[in-house]
């Protein structure tokens, strides 16, 4: 199977240029410059794909998904999380452990990857789950599998956490795979939970989380995580950075990117959610986009962007997190944290480079080639001969509203619906097979498992 991609504009690598791609049984073979035959079919080819007015760029690898299978299923799975994750021209993902049961055996783990390989529509791999208990199994992981271990130093969706100090340091000590975490102080939450229902009753309106899960738990656990990493050289990344103070734990370096420098062994991650929304827009949204961290101030989200263009942030997410909607009813206390954003993360970051928060050869670094570099992904994550085509088109100047009846997800709701943006993804492509097109993704289309090479 011959695929030619013609009449696009390629980002890749820092360059944006007129070009085309070769495809030939799900690889790239060639990318090169405008083709002086274009239009019309070649014979050449079994599929001539017209990207003219398109940009062309790599697939999205999403860093941070809860796609919620097994056990979770009423709110979402493998099967429609991955839908729309084509439908938003994210072409690989990887799925946090915090599901029933939760991924903190190799039986579990193991689970996990059968149901994707039988339900999802695009690629795949799974985070092994930290817990008080279970470092001793870390040497146990199959590290050509899997993009690393995930640890929860703060109580989140799915009751993971690890606060024992012991627990922490062999954790640090242990683990020679990337070691991701969700940073956030449970004493200070805890104590500012009470001082709020104390003043607002047994469930404070939601427009107080960000009070609760304050910039103080955040900075406070984040700076216990660097120093663990420190003490003991291990390759750290952060998830879901939320304020200002926070970026200061991190390397500043205006010229950085994996095309030209190594990364450092202590990242972060920005997500989507953080750097478009403040908990200013509580007020308009309620619960819907409650999510923990909590969203913080405007100060912070200006912070946050900034951060995007000077090395701080090295991959941007989503950490996709569905829940019914009537879940996602009530306050501080009884609203479930977490939305769903895989389907728009593309738009809403296209949206953002529209305003000149980054420019699109930047964000292709964020959102492709650095989640690639920095997890040790084979073969994806660039336009490169040789890799799988994993390759999505986007469309500008091309508006469009978000309404029910496009979300992929299996909550169907969104807190972009309503929202009109100005990006369209036209086709998404996995490992050369069309999986998504024109508003249809395609049926009888799966993934494949992610290989990693980890420098240990």
């Amino acid at each position: 199977m011959r695929t030619l991609i013609q009449g696009g504009r390629i980002v890749n690598e820092g360059r944006t240029f007129d070009g085309h791609i070769v495809i030939e049984d799900g690889n790239i073979i060639e990318v090169g410059g405008k083709r002086k035959e274009e239009g019309g079919h070649s014979s050449d080819f079994d599929e001539v794909i017209d990207a003219t007015g398109c940009y062309v760029l790599p697939g999205i690898i999403d860093d941070h998904v809860h796609f919620r299978e097994p056990g979770l299923t009423e709110k979402a799975d493998i099967e429609s999380e991955s839908r729309a994750a084509a439908a938003g021209g994210v072409t690989t993902y990887f799925d946090m452990p915090n599901c029933v049961p939760q991924t903190t055996t190799l039986e579990a783990l193991a689970d996990k990857f059968e149901r994707a390989r039988k339900h999802s529509h695009v690629n795949y791999s799974f985070f092994y789950g930290a817990t008080n208990d279970n470092a001793d199994t870390f040497s146990q992981l199959p590290a050509d599998r899997i993009p690393g271990v995930k640890l929860f130093m703060g109580s989140s969706t799915g009751n993971m956490l690890v606060d024992r100090q012991a627990s922490l340091e062999r954790i640090f000590s242990t683990c020679k795979l990337p070691l991701m975490v969700h940073c956030e102080d449970t004493d200070i939450i805890n104590r500012n939970m009470a001082e709020a229902k104390q003043a607002w009753g047994d469930d404070p309106q939601v427009a107080l989380h960000a009070l609760i899960r304050s910039e103080e738990a955040c900075l406070a656990s984040t700076r216990r995580a660097v120093e663990l990493a420190r003490k003991y050289g291990t390759r750290l990344h952060i998830a879901h950075i939320s304020t200002a103070e926070e970026l200061d734990l991190f390397e500043s370096n205006s010229q950085f990117s994996i095309l030209n420098s190594q990364f450092p062994k202590i990242t972060a991650e920005a997500c989507v959610g953080h750097l478009y929304f403040t908990q200013l827009d509580h007020q308009r949204l309620g619960a819907l986009i409650k999510v923990n961290p909590a969203l913080k101030t405007p100060v912070d989200q200006f912070m946050l962007r900034e951060a995007l263009n000077d090395g701080r942030i090295a991959v941007i997410g989503t950490d996709h997190a569905p829940h019914l909607l009537s879940q996602k009813q009530g306050g501080c206390v009884r609203a479930a944290s977490g939305m769903p954003m895989i389907q728009f993360s593309l738009p809403t970051m296209l949206e953002l480079v529209d305003e000149g928060v980054l420019t699109l050869p930047r964000m292709v670094e964020l959102m492709c080639h650095h989640p690639a570099c920095l997890f040790g992904v084979v073969g994806r994550g660039f336009l490169r001969p040789g890799y799988r085509a994993d390759i999505v088109m986007v469309r500008p100047k091309s508006p469009w509203t978000v309404t029910a009846d496009v979300i992929e997800s299996k909550c169907r709701w969104s807190p972009m619906e309503g929202h009109e943006y100005q990006w369209r993804v036209e086709r998404t492509l996995c490992n050369g097979r069309t999986v998504y097109s024109h508003g249809v993704v395609a049926k009888g289309c799966h993934g494949e498992e992610v290989a990693f090479h980890h420098e240990m």
